[in-house]
């Protein structure tokens, strides 16, 4: 049933897919999130408009789309995964594997495939945490692999790769020793490297005007895309900045919460809880398997695995910062701020979405508050009824229309205005933490268990 109509549906793919941007990295043309056609369904579901449903293994990366495929990754049983369906059917029509050689500490909403790859319309380039670089053809071969890491950052890495002067562009922002490098497309030779002095950070970046733009740590930063140079940089920004800056133009949006001593709390009150034998300090058996504990004992003081207080301070100021929300104009040497809005955006996974002149930010709960684009005037806070639970995946738009994917699998559809309406709640029945991808009138889903087509 679900395979019926596939030859109009290719056809029809086929001849729109030339007038559409793809969808060839994470959050699609330029990051932002927006397909420029229309044609996308409002309703949809296990029984309604459903072009076709293939089963995937677990990951959490965004699909990305060629004219004729769609790329994902995945990882299972220590294997890390890149695998190739056929955009029009649904068919696997390969996958790839190497072992993963190491497992990083990272939050549980993280995932060893939560990194999204890139493609340049024939090859597909994946980025592991725990690898490195890998790059196939479009017809499964391998190209080049780099192996990178470990790494070491406090929640996992996440920013995903983007290509610029015909290289592969990482972004590596951690505790300790961050980079921005660049990848030779048909080789994987690194073409340059540039340390950061961002710490821990998860934005992926985009390119603008010649720059690769990136946001961690209060900073946002702009390199040269040929060699990497930093040419720009600009403090006061949120100090942790988890969701992708998203442009409007000359406009970028940057947001991310703070920390402060109070929120991350004082050694005596975790000593009294987990200190069993007395003696003021923390092993490993005590402090237990937290992402948190673990790398404060490992990265600060004497990085002894031990946690003492003199770790717990070292590692708690360099984690202190403002939380907000800035839009800053780019210019040609650098960046200067338009407005800010000053409070607490803690934990808010999704990147923001700007379209015609809204900004519109999604938080657990189907919290949705939406700004004038201009100006910063907070326009509304509502949620999206029927969609209340938690939120991983980005916001993404087409055709007057702004589609929310939940944690539980729920995927609201609104019409977007200063005043949106939702237009329909979809109820998938899997759950959903990767940023859908639209094309050509077609809603490209990844939930825990497969990847899904959606379209009219």
């Amino acid at each position: 049933m679900l395979r019926a109509g596939f030859l109009i549906i290719s056809l029809c793919l086929a001849g729109s897919a030339a007038s559409a941007q793809e969808w060839t990295r994470f959050r699609g043309p330029g990051g932002t999130g927006i397909a420029s056609d229309g044609g996308y369904p409002v309703r949809f579901g296990p029984e309604e408009n459903v072009l076709w449903r293939t089963p995937v293994r677990s990951g959490k990366s965004s699909p990305i789309l060629t004219k004729t495929h769609v790329f994902v990754t995945a990882a299972e049983e220590g294997r890390l995964y890149v695998q190739c369906l056929d955009r029009a059917t649904g068919e696997l029509v390969w996958e790839r594997t190497v072992a993963q050689p190491r497992e990083e500490i990272a939050n549980k909403l993280n995932h060893e495939a939560a990194i999204t790859p890139v493609t340049d319309g024939e090859s597909v380039f994946a980025f592991f945490k725990d690898f490195g670089l890998i790059a196939y053809s479009s017809d499964g071969e391998l190209l080049w692999e780099s192996p990178l890491g470990p790494f070491v950052n406090l929640m996992g890495l996440s920013a995903s790769p983007v290509l610029a002067e015909g290289d592969v562009v990482v972004v590596v922002d951690q505790w300790e020793g961050s980079f921005l490098a660049a990848f030779d497309q048909t080789t994987g030779e690194m073409g340059w490297k540039q340390a950061r002095s961002e710490g821990d950070g998860w934005a992926t970046p985009f390119l603008h005007d010649g720059r690769v733009v990136t946001t961690g740590r209060s900073l946002l930063g702009l390199h040269d895309a040929a060699t990497g140079e930093r040419v720009g940089t600009l403090g006061g920004l949120a100090q942790t900045i988890v969701g992708s800056p998203v442009a409007a133009g000359d406009i970028v949006y940057v947001f991310g919460y703070g920390n402060s001593g109070d929120r991350i709390g004082d050694f005596a009150s975790v000593l009294a809880k987990k200190d069993k034998n007395g003696d003021g300090r923390l092993t490993r058996d005590e402090y237990g398997e937290g992402v948190i504990p673990n790398h404060y004992a490992k990265l600060a003081g004497n990085r002894d695995g031990v946690l003492d207080p003199e770790d717990w301070e070292t590692f708690r100021q360099g984690t202190l910062g403002p939380a907000g929300l800035s839009a800053l104009r780019l210019t040609p040497d650098g960046a200067k701020e338009v407005w800010r809005r000053d409070g607490n955006f803690n934990y808010v996974i999704p990147s923001l979405l700007v379209y015609d002149g809204v900004l519109y930010g999604v938080k657990s709960g189907g919290i949705v508050t939406t700004w004038d684009a201009a100006t910063g005037e907070e326009l509304g806070v509502a949620r999206l009824r029927g969609a209340l639970g938690g939120y991983s995946a980005s916001p993404v738009a087409a055709d007057g229309r702004i589609w929310f994917a939940s944690e539980e699998g729920n995927v609201t559809v609104v019409e977007a205005g200063r005043e949106w309406t939702v237009e329909a709640v979809n109820e998938l029945g899997e759950g959903v933490f990767a940023t859908p991808a639209l094309s050509s009138g077609v809603v490209y889903l990844r939930t825990e268990e497969a990847i899904w087509a959606f379209g009219e």
